[in-house]
């Protein structure tokens, strides 16, 4: 499958931003979805993750109550709606698609990645 984000940009602390990942090439409901973030200088670390279904979804604490996972499998698209960013959000965000249907948060277990979208969150 095909990742491609968009959306990303620049937002002042306490603003919005929702970014979005385009599935093509496979069956897009056959896979759950995570978005995942690098830092400069920074590992890649997990931020959500949603079933294939998106019945299901899971955080990271950092993220928790402040951003909202969600897909629509008609349009092949998962969507990151980010709410009272910080500038510690600042990052290039990545979309992952995997198979494996466990709540999965290691980079390791995704079979499929995006090019990533730029956040950046000035103070």
């Amino acid at each position: 499958v095909q990742l491609v984000e968009s959306g990303g940009g620049l937002v002042q602390a306490g603003g919005s931003l929702r970014i979005s990942c385009a599935a093509s090439g496979r069956t897009f409901s056959n896979y759950a979805m995570g978005w995942f973030r690098q830092a400069p200088g920074k590992e890649r670390e997990f931020v959500a993750r949603i079933s294939w279904s998106g019945g299901s979804t899971y955080y990271a604490d950092s993220v928790k109550g402040r951003f909202t996972i969600s897909r629509d499998n008609a349009k092949n698209t998962m969507y990151l709606q980010m709410n009272s960013l910080k500038p510690e959000d600042t990052a290039v965000y990545y979309c992952a698609a995997t198979r494996t249907i466990l709540v999965v948060t290691t980079t390791n277990q995704y079979n499929y990645w995006g090019q990533g979208t730029q956040v950046t969150v000035s103070s």
